[in-house]
């Protein structure tokens, strides 16, 4: 049986990304260019100048990562490429570049949701994972709970009904003065602290997420005591916010009768939720799968993967493809 090689391009937020992934399990290069210390100063990503950014370096990346996979452009089975949700001016950088180097190498041309990228990154860790599988997307811009279906089937369960958990992350961090990204600053001032604090977590009946009420609360109690103890404060917030992702993800694993809980996304490198779903699954006696570091992060390969099984099941995009900033999983 013929390899298949899938370019992946990926431009959804401020990582410029390009990578070779073989039949959708082997990376043979994922190139990324991070804007973290360019947003740094802004204390946010300001789309602008993401966008201007990916314009930049998107050919720089693409060339490095076919010299990476030392490969050249003729080796290439399809291109994949973000098409959203994401930032539409940082989206339109990278599906205007797929579709000229589509026309340009006459290659195919297939559409990725960046969701759905997420869950892929998994496949790239975990050569054996399969579906089916409950999967909790955890990210700046997201937070899904999701029945995995197969490659392709995906039926949602619930997500935030406000702030994404990342974005909470972020704000939470931006208050207590440790600036911007959030999530790895919260996860490591939280070591040092205690959660002793109370704050409110919200659980409804369904399986949906509310991340608003706790990040508040948090912004409130720092307004009210500006020398309350940032780190137990962290602690505290991490505990909250953990506690409903797992409670949510057992009542799911029971409604399902899964055996198998997978994390996506940048807030999956959080080291408290790690071992609290570590907990969770020895409980449960169930798995539980994260992807590597480099593969939680938004990047190209996740992209790739995800694009070799959208391109097996026949799914092609031609020169009409649009980015979709509000695009939903499954559509």
């Amino acid at each position: 049986m013929k390899d298949i090689l899938i370019m992946g391009i990926e431009s959804s937020c401020d990582e410029t990304s390009v990578s070779i992934v073989k039949n959708g399990r082997e990376v043979l290069s994922n190139v990324i260019n991070s804007q973290i210390k360019i947003h740094e100063e802004y204390g946010g990503v300001v789309p602008e100048i993401a966008s201007r950014c990916h314009t930049e370096v998107i050919n720089i990346i693409m060339k490095q990562a076919l010299e990476k996979a030392q490969i050249t452009l003729e080796n290439i089975d399809a291109i994949a490429v973000t098409q959203g949700p994401g930032l539409v001016g940082a989206l339109l950088v990278g599906v205007s570049y797929a579709k000229g180097l589509s026309y340009a190498i006459n290659k195919p041309l297939v559409a990725v949701n960046h969701i759905e990228g997420h869950i892929a990154g998994n496949y790239l860790t975990y050569k054996d994972l399969k579906p089916p599988f409950i999967c909790l997307i955890i990210s700046g811009g997201h937070t899904h709970l999701v029945n995995v279906k197969s490659y392709n089937d995906f039926e949602i369960l619930g997500k935030t009904k406000d702030d994404a958990i990342g974005e909470a992350f972020d704000k939470v961090a931006r208050v207590v003065g440790l600036g911007y990204p959030g999530g790895p600053k919260v996860d490591n001032l939280a070591k040092n602290g205690k959660p002793n604090i109370k704050l409110p977590v919200t659980h409804f009946e369904n399986l949906d997420f509310s991340f608003s009420g706790i990040k508040t609360a948090v912004i409130n109690l720092n307004h009210k005591n500006p020398n309350i103890n940032k780190a137990d404060l962290c602690a505290s917030f991490q505990t909250a916010v953990t506690e409903m992702l797992t409670t949510n993800v057992r009542k799911a694993v029971k409604l399902y009768n899964s055996n198998k809980i997978v994390i996506a996304g940048g807030v999956s490198r959080n080291s408290f939720i790690r071992k609290s779903f570590d907990d969770l699954a020895k409980e449960l006696k169930i798995k539980v799968y994260y992807p590597e570091p480099i593969l939680c992060t938004d990047n190209a390969a996740m992209i790739a993967s995800a694009g070799y099984y959208n391109f097996i099941n026949g799914e092609r995009a031609d020169l009409t493809l649009n980015a979709i900033p509000n695009l939903k999983i499954g559509d």
